[in-house]
């Protein structure tokens, strides 16, 4: 199929997946109104030739991602591929634009091993994972609520991190917002060290230590604690409430976007071709596919041929993030942070500056 339609694994445009589906555009756009979104769009053949050929769409929910994200399932379901084909498939074939706009995931109902994570815990360590949990969530809401004012924001992966006691007696120092609420459990300092390391051995919370610098006492220590999405999951299902929901289909796992911001801190230059392989590339390499007879890759990463001086040969090969993983990156930046707060993106990870 690539031999005859010409498309690259990891390159495919809207209209090469209608190729390959072996539709014309009539046909095409007559199923695509079988979907409501479809209907909502006055989807023709002639809107479908406009987008497919990068042109502006007459109507305008055609430059609404919102209502354009709605189109994105039944082209999917009409050309036989996954959602993220598609999604990928658009942003090549228009890249000046926003891409459409996915609804989120589901809340999903807690798993055993969240549920049987939960119940390995004594009742003070289930105390302490369930009101890191509800600190996790109350500064998520004041970062929240900076951002609607516009302010400065630190990265998550410095405002997850939650300081549970500073070392230096209480009458001096007080006590930390988290200590706050353990107090009003009944849970008292003493043990405090042993539970969160217990916590922390079970893959449930993170802990680690810095200094501040406090009015009454000058330069202290501080022991923070950040709850994991093994905790997260895990606080859930005891507290009864629902999962987070997986990531979206259309964005990466960790392991995967961990690789990306591998090349793409690389800046232009890359990484030398032996610096990324294993498994990944059958997942964002262009020319690979996850299996033999599987869905092409994504197309994130290409490994580009660098001459030697004077042109006279290939010197070596690099890979180099494609003008789809570019954006990728940007578009989706935000998201990511909110996922994987430890995997950086050098450029798009600093806090904004303050307005003057």
């Amino acid at each position: 199929m690539d031999a005859l339609t010409g498309s690259e694994r990891g390159r495919e445009t809207l209209v090469d997946l209608r190729y390959a589906a072996g539709l014309t555009l009539d046909r095409a756009a007559g199923l695509l109104r079988d979907f409501p979104a479809g209907r909502q769009l006055c989807v023709s053949a002639v809107k479908l030739s406009a987008l497919e050929n990068g042109r502006p769409v007459t109507g305008s929910p055609w430059r609404d991602p919102a209502s354009t994200g709605l189109l994105v399932e039944p082209l999917a379901k009409v050309y036989g591929v996954p959602m993220r084909m598609v999604l990928d498939a658009w942003m090549r074939t228009r890249p000046d634009e926003p891409a459409p706009a996915l609804s989120g995931a589901r809340p999903q109902a807690a798993s055993a091993a969240a549920l049987a994570a939960w119940e390995s815990l004594n009742e003070r360590q289930q105390i302490y994972l369930g009101e890191i949990l509800r600190d996790d969530r109350m500064v998520e809401t004041e970062v929240w609520m900076r951002r609607v004012q516009r302010l400065p924001v630190p990265r998550p992966a410095e405002w997850r991190r939650l300081p549970l006691t500073l070392r230096s007696a209480p009458s001096l120092v007080g006590y930390t917002r988290l200590q706050e609420r353990l107090r009003a459990r009944g849970v008292h300092d003493p043990g405090a060290g042993p539970t969160v390391h217990a916590l922390e051995r079970r893959g449930l919370v993170k802990v680690s230590e810095d200094t501040v610098v406090h009015p009454a006492v000058g330069e202290v220590g501080r022991v923070l604690v950040e709850v994991t999405r093994r905790g997260r999951a895990a606080a859930r299902a005891g507290l009864s409430e629902p999962r987070d929901p997986d990531p979206p289909a259309h964005l990466l796992s960790e392991w995967l976007w961990g690789v990306l911001a591998r090349v793409a801190n690389a800046g232009p230059d890359g990484l030398g071709d032996d610096e990324l392989a294993g498994r990944s590339l059958f997942f964002i390499g262009v020319g690979y596919q996850t299996k033999a007879g599987g869905r092409p890759s994504r197309g994130f990463v290409d490994s580009v041929p660098v001459m030697a001086p004077g042109d006279t040969h290939v010197a070596e090969y690099r890979w180099r993030l494609t003008q789809l993983g570019r954006q990728h990156i940007q578009e989706y930046a935000d998201v990511y942070r909110e996922l994987y707060p430890h995997v950086s993106v050098i450029g798009l990870d600093s806090p904004p500056t303050p307005a003057p």
